[in-house]
């Protein structure tokens, strides 16, 4: 049965009840399978979590208890995901990047009682003492490593226990860019709502092909990369392999998605690699790129060679999680590649503002979703403050922690998101950066790093970049594609020999022309080369706080 222009909305607002009417209006539709094997359908999916569910239950496990869910993507994570939350527990999803010594902080916080985990990740969790836990299962094959089954209850037989709107669904251990996680404790309101109000950005059926590489760990792909297009019938496939250019594109010409999730990261890679690099050549190339027209021109024909690649049926690739590049945004416009901008957070389920495929506007996140209130709170003469966020979407608070809650939770229910943002006249969103990344210059102006990042993004060479403080100027910690930057010295125009003298005159160069592109007060002090890529979050973002000069000191005191 296929459902065209047609909301959504189980009720109760529960992943219980979600479930339930997908299973019921779904049977005979494919549901979920790896690119390389057969969908299994929506009625197998119900009985595979019915299998795990009776096992859960056999474990003598009760209504609110946590399990952890440690797992790599596959079609087996859904049915553990379902399996724990449709029968009144709570799920721990844990991020697959995670340290040994993150896991068992998680494990231990939570006060997990089981564990899902896959194989491949399972030495993070072997050998742990963790009094809490007294179950393993291995997501490969659904099978019990660890745990006595209770012999009076059958494993073929169980209750299902009743699950609320306002019943904890999820706690969620953000890695974050700024220090140490804090579990985001989501009701099944929270994430049923807003998957439901996700069809106001863009509309799905069950006629629909997802392509899944994101980690479902993190709120963005779980409730708009599964939770949403399973609430309306939709196909999803998962990657086996990490989500390379040399696994994606072929798994794109096999499957042919008509819908995907991704992060900037990886359409600002194509780009560069694709577009960019290919008029960077000569200086006749880059004349003609100049062009607006001869640009335009270019940036269309490219356009319908990406959707190809893609598989030819896309359209919708929403993008999210950080933000997007303004050229490569410009890019995808003149391209008319099918994408869409959101905004949103792990505490807010996670969206509060997204545009439409066709109503994109350069460098905004959109509109506030449906049923969000969102509003500026304290702007500045431009208009830009914190962006505070009320609505059904919003978390209960942090697990075990009622301070770090009230920091962030006003009395009035309103979410502080910490990212500073201001409106147009239209209502439009645009981001500005995290608050604690804001740097205030010398004579008091606010200085924003990710806007002069994007800046130096956008050189040639240059493969992303991080902008800090240091003894009262900026300084660019930049990570350049070292092979093509040491042919660029080799052939750069200079009467230097020494190739240190070279790379540090080519340097100076690179520097001055970056300045002449700021304003007086972004100006870059210092330029240090990185010779090992970002540590990132599962939404690919710089963890910044690893790379401020109190945190380097620290690391190298602790390696002497």
């Amino acid at each position: 049965m296929n459902f065209f222009n047609k909301k959504i909305e189980p009720s109760p607002l529960t992943l219980q009840a979600t479930l339930d009417n997908s299973l019921a209006l779904f049977a005979d539709r494919p549901c979920i399978s790896f690119v390389e094997d057969k969908p299994i359908s929506y009625a197998e999916f119900g009985k595979k979590i019915e299998l795990v569910s009776a096992l859960l239950y056999s474990l003598g496990l009760k209504k609110g208890d946590r399990i952890a869910l440690l797992s790599h993507n596959m079609p087996n994570w859904v049915i553990s995901y379902f399996a724990i939350v449709s029968n009144a527990y709570i799920v721990v999803p844990i991020l697959p990047d995670f340290s040994r010594d993150e896991v068992e902080s998680v494990l231990k916080h939570s006060e997990a009682k089981a564990l899902f985990v896959s194989e491949r990740l399972y030495h993070k969790a072997e050998g742990l003492e963790l009094p809490d836990l007294s179950a393993v299962i291995i997501t490969d094959d659904l099978s019990l490593k660890q745990g006595n089954i209770k012999p009076n209850i059958s494993i073929s037989n169980y209750t299902r226990a009743v699950v609320a709107e306002d019943d904890l669904a999820a706690i969620i251990y953000t890695s974050g860019t700024t220090g140490r996680s804090k579990g985001v404790m989501l009701t099944h309101k929270n994430l049923t709502w807003s998957a439901t109000q996700s069809f106001s950005i863009q509309e799905i059926n069950s006629s629909d092909t997802f392509l899944s590489f994101l980690p479902l760990s993190h709120t963005y792909e779980n409730t708009i990369g599964m939770i949403y297009p399973l609430m309306y019938g939709a196909c999803v496939y998962y990657l086996e392999k990490p989500p390379t250019a040399a696994a994606l594109l072929p798994a794109m010409a096999k499957i042919k998605p008509s819908l995907m999730l991704s992060v900037p990261l990886v359409m600002e890679k194509l780009y560069k690699n694709q577009v960019q690099a290919k008029f960077m050549k000569s200086e006749f190339t880059r004349f003609v790129y100049k062009n607006p027209l001869f640009r335009f021109i270019i940036h269309r024909l490219a356009g319908k060679k990406l959707k190809a690649s893609f598989g030819g049926n896309l359209r919708f690739f929403g993008i999210g999680g950080a933000k997007l590049d303004s050229r490569v945004e410009r890019f995808l416009k003149e391209a008319k590649f099918p994408y869409a901008v959101g905004y949103g957070l792990t505490e807010t389920s996670p969206l509060l503002a997204g545009t439409k495929v066709k109503e994109t506007f350069l460098q905004s996140t959109g509109l506030a979703l449906q049923g969000v209130e969102l509003r500026i709170n304290e702007p500045n003469k431009k208009g830009i403050g914190e962006i505070w966020a009320k609505g059904p979407n919003v978390m209960k608070g942090y697990y075990k922690n009622p301070e770090a809650t009230a920091e962030v939770l006003t009395e009035d229910g309103w979410f502080k998101t910490g990212d500073l943002g201001r409106f147009d006249h239209k209502k439009r969103l645009f981001i500005k950066g995290r608050m604690k990344n804001t740097i205030v210059g010398a004579s008091g102006e606010n200085i924003y790093p990710e806007d002069i990042e994007s800046v130096i993004n956008n050189a040639q060479h240059v493969i992303e970049s991080l902008v800090v403080e240091e003894d009262g100027f900026l300084v660019a910690k930049v990570l350049f594609d070292l092979e093509a930057l040491e042919k660029s010295i080799e052939s750069w125009k200079s009467n230097i020999g020494d190739r240190k003298e070279r790379m540090q005159q080519w340097m100076q160069s690179f520097t001055s022309e970056l300045n002449g592109k700021l304003n007086r007060v972004s100006q870059i002090k210092r330029v240090d080369v990185m010779e090992e890529p970002f540590e990132k979050t599962a939404s690919q973002k710089i963890k910044r706080f690893l790379y401020t000069r109190a945190q380097t000191t620290s690391k190298k005191k602790k390696e002497k």
